[in-house]
């Protein structure tokens, strides 16, 4: 199977298991979002060292060790993704599944504008008109929620920011893994360590499936950023703009069809306009893809000539 089609592959799977989230960090009820976040770190890296370990794929650990730009990006790396899976998990607990799926609907207009702000690049007329419309789709949100939508900015800044330091080491998924997971370790552990003492922990105090959960959350963590990973850094950014779209279109219906939170006529205009926003995007993207890609196959027949 050709590389390209691999990294599609696991970036379909990551997005659709990231999707259905919402339907499980409800079961992990009564710990609260830092706990569960504890536990995330905790055992994602047991799952990865797992993986590794049947691989017994070890030897990269001695290269990585001379590249210290390579493990400071995925010590940053690992510093992001713990806000993201952080406000996440807040975010489905306290009943704002809709919300955390605008974060992720608006994410790739973000990654637009990092592209401008850190690489110099120069927006198309039509990204511009994209960019636009979810700039207005965001006032149409705050208008309505009556404040902000913070955890949908902070979701989509943090998890756009991954993917840029992700996409900048260029590491294997589980190698990349394995280093941010243990980077979080120590602080994760010292929390639950306080915790147990504390007397408030839940692992252990909730019975044998509420724990089996927790442990559970770590490597259905592992997993899709495995997959996120491995998809990262086999395909393009265009491609993982589209494909990002499956993740939170799936929250948004876990929020809309099993939630059943509330949607007034408000929210649905500002959703319908960042849809719109994401329409012209990828109508844009994937215009541009193919005018380069003829353009390309031209180049070759007139230097011929």
């Amino acid at each position: 199977m050709p590389d390209s089609r691999r990294g599609v592959l696991f970036g379909i799977a990551a997005y659709a298991m990231w999707g259905l989230f919402p339907l499980y960090w409800p079961l992990l009820k009564p710990s609260g979002a830092v706990e569960i976040l504890a536990h995330r770190m905790v055992w994602s890296l047991v799952a990865v060292v797992a993986v590794l370990a049947v691989r017994r794929h070890w030897s990269w650990m001695r290269e990585l060790a001379r590249q210290p730009r390579t493990l400071l990006l995925l010590a940053l790396a690992a510093v992001v993704v713990s806000v993201n899976w952080g406000f996440y998990i807040y975010a489905v607990n306290a009943g704002h599944v809709v919300e955390s799926s605008l974060g992720y609907f608006i994410n790739p207009l973000v990654s637009v504008l990092f592209g401008v702000a850190i690489y110099r690049e120069r927006l198309r007329p039509w990204q511009w008109v994209a960019v636009g419309l979810g700039t207005l789709a965001v006032v149409v949100l705050t208008v309505d929620y009556g404040r902000l939508p913070w955890i949908a900015l902070v979701l989509a800044v943090s998890f756009g920011t991954y993917g840029l330091i992700k996409k900048a080491a260029n590491v294997g998924a589980a190698e990349s893994m394995a280093v941010e997971t243990l980077v979080l370790l120590a602080p994760a552990l010292a929390y639950l360590v306080f915790l147990q003492f504390q007397g408030t922990a839940t692992f252990g105090t909730e019975g044998l499936g509420h724990a089996a959960l927790l442990v559970g959350a770590g490597f259905i963590t592992a997993v899709p950023l495995m997959s996120f990973t491995a998809a990262a850094i086999r395909v393009p950014l265009t491609v993982i703009g589209l494909l990002q779209y499956i993740a939170p279109i799936l929250q948004f219906l876990c929020g809309v069809l099993v939630v059943h939170e509330t949607m007034p006529s408000s929210r649905w205009a500002g959703f319908a306009i960042i849809w719109l926003a994401l329409a012209v995007f990828s109508w844009e993207s994937l215009h541009n893809a193919h005018t380069v890609r003829r353009a390309a196959q031209a180049s070759p027949a007139l230097e011929a000539v």
